[in-house]
């Protein structure tokens, strides 16, 4: 796919001196297609047209664009699965999965556009009150919306930064990550072609060194939406100012065991939840903390299922995971694993790297402190930690600077309740993977995860609206 234009406002325009990014399979190292390399003047232009236009579509107008993006995505699934698989590595399995995520959430997102999401309160419930009645609504933002999405799912990040600013009826000025950019161009298209107005949505694709801070301070924006590394939100955190930030900067998720767990269950989703989307998930599991009662069981059916996770070339439908997003992520898992293993940690499968091809991994006798463990290891990596009690099970899950989610497997109410109560995420899940969840329910986390703000399609139309409050002198 070549992309010789970028998508400003609608407009096809090429970048100065026809710079270009190119854009490579990690499997097969061949060019799969081009973007332009957008200068800092494009950037200044796309959020200045953006500015100036003041959307007017109503709720039905939304909705129905929404509804027929989402139409068009579930019939031509197979080319956008293609297109997701050429340029992230993913499998085809996970990228089909990725299409059907993105026509959810452009049917949650029609739904929500249609929603009244006013509110209403009577004034003399007080001795202090009148016979009058307060009145909510939400409007959209003044200023611009600034997005900027990472490379683990090259469309459903985009559509959930896209679209509840379409619903909402804001603009959005969106930066794709540059090493999959040809995915978030195919939407804005499929957008575009289903109605939207151009001006409510520009695609800038560019060299981050070049263009990232005009993203963040140029004057027009009023809120940044950043899914990504920690390090890049902490920075875009300093340079926002007074600015609303939504930030989402990944995890370090655990899945926990407990000793009356059913442990073919709980090894099933260990090994599903390490390694979908070849573990490249800001909630992937990414530590499995599993009681020394059953540890060596569970550990024996963990290593079994991992052996029969296929991996290779991604465009086998077959097989169950392709690379990962390049060869320097693969020699990163690849390091921290040695790094464990000289530390003590044992390997019972995986770790052969070739180029951006990572197998499914998995370490054991891993302790709490070890890099793999301690940093968000965002790959298809298994280490396993063993505990003795609840409570040191709960200590060395809050043990991390991050706290996004979790996964816990036990049938005692008494434990689960403990879990959600104490575990420092935003969300628990019971006898699931950490990343369960419906496109629409509120996502994210605390600590280095997040500032506690919430994705999915409600929230974000709740960061991306101000609320205003008016009252009248009828109860």
């Amino acid at each position: 796919m070549r992309v010789e234009s970028l998508r400003l406002a609608g407009e096809k325009v090429a970048a100065p001196d026809g710079r270009v990014i190119e854009v490579r399979n990690p499997f097969s190292r061949e060019v799969v297609g081009t973007v332009p390399k957008a200068s800092l003047a494009q950037v200044r232009q796309a959020f200045e047209i953006a500015r100036a236009y003041q959307p007017k579509l109503s709720r039905a107008d939304r909705a129905g664009i929404l509804n027929r993006a989402a139409a068009l995505v579930r019939e031509r699934a197979a080319q956008y699965a293609a297109l997701i698989g050429s340029e992230s590595g993913l499998g085809v399995k996970d990228c089909l999965y990725e299409t059907g995520r993105v026509a959810d959430v452009l049917m949650f997102g029609a739904t929500e556009a249609l929603r009244d999401d006013g509110q209403s309160f009577a004034c003399d419930i007080t001795p202090h009150g009148r016979k009058r009645r307060v009145h909510t609504l939400r409007e959209p933002l003044l200023g611009v919306i600034s997005a900027i999405t990472p490379f683990n799912h090259p469309m459903n990040q985009v559509a959930h930064k896209v679209v509840p600013s379409v619903a909402s009826n804001n603009r959005m000025v969106l930066k794709p990550s540059e090493k999959v950019p040809l995915s978030a161009c195919a939407f804005a298209d499929l957008l575009y072609e289903a109605g939207l107005p151009p001006e409510m949505l520009s695609v800038l694709t560019g060299d981050p060194r070049e263009i990232a801070d005009e993203l963040i301070t140029h004057p027009a924006v009023d809120l940044v939406t950043f899914t990504g590394g920690v390090a890049i939100g902490k920075t875009i955190a300093r340079m926002a100012g007074y600015r609303r930030t939504v930030l989402e900067l990944g995890g370090n998720d655990p899945i926990i065991v407990m000793d009356d767990a059913d442990l073919d269950e709980a090894s099933s989703l260990a090994v599903q939840g390490s390694y979908k989307n070849s573990g490249q998930r800001c909630t992937a599991v990414k530590r499995l903390l599993v009681h020394e009662a059953v540890a060596q069981r569970f550990t024996d059916l963990v290593v079994d299922k991992t052996r029969a996770w296929s991996c290779g070339d991604p465009s086998d439908p077959q097989l169950e995971m392709g690379t990962v997003i390049d060869e320097a992520a693969a020699q990163l898992f690849e390091s921290r694993v040695s790094q464990a293993m000289g530390q003590g940690a044992r390997l019972l499968a995986g770790n052969r790297r070739d180029g951006a091809l990572y197998p499914p991994t998995v370490i054991d006798r891993v302790r709490p402190e070890m890099t793999v463990v301690r940093e968000e290891t965002f790959g298809p990596v298994s280490p396993i930690i063993t505990f003795g009690s609840i409570d040191e099970a709960i200590a060395i899950s809050n043990g991390t600077a991050f706290g996004l989610s979790s996964a816990v497997c036990t049938n005692r109410l008494d434990h689960i309740m403990r879990f959600v109560t104490e575990l420092q995420v935003g969300t628990v899940n019971v006898r699931e993977v950490p990343g369960y969840r419906l496109e629409l329910t509120p996502f994210g986390g605390i600590k280095d995860s997040g500032l506690g703000y919430k994705e999915g399609v409600q929230e974000a139309i709740k960061s991306f609206t101000n609320l205003k409050t008016y009252s009248l002198p009828w109860s």
